[in-house]
């Protein structure tokens, strides 16, 4: 089951959910103030290598430091 992050339109907490893909957008609760106003965010993952360095899972476009945004984060 995917593992999700969301953040409330209403109190602007971050959380995650795991749940199923079909029910991934149907008003999902937020922890700390109870509201069903939550958005699914787009989250960015790394992988890790056996020599215990991490890496970007893509290296191409978005920000998260891809190379295609103005965040200044191109190292």
């Amino acid at each position: 089951m995917p593992l999700y992050e969301y953040r409330c339109v209403d109190c602007d907490a971050r959380f995650e959910k795991l749940t199923t893909f079909d029910k991934a957008d149907n008003g999902v609760r937020c922890p700390e103030c109870g509201g069903t106003h939550s958005r699914r965010l787009i989250s960015v993952f790394a992988s890790f290598s056996p020599t215990g360095e991490s890496t970007p899972a893509s290296s191409g476009g978005g920000c998260g430091c891809g190379g295609s945004c103005s965040c200044g984060g191109h190292g």
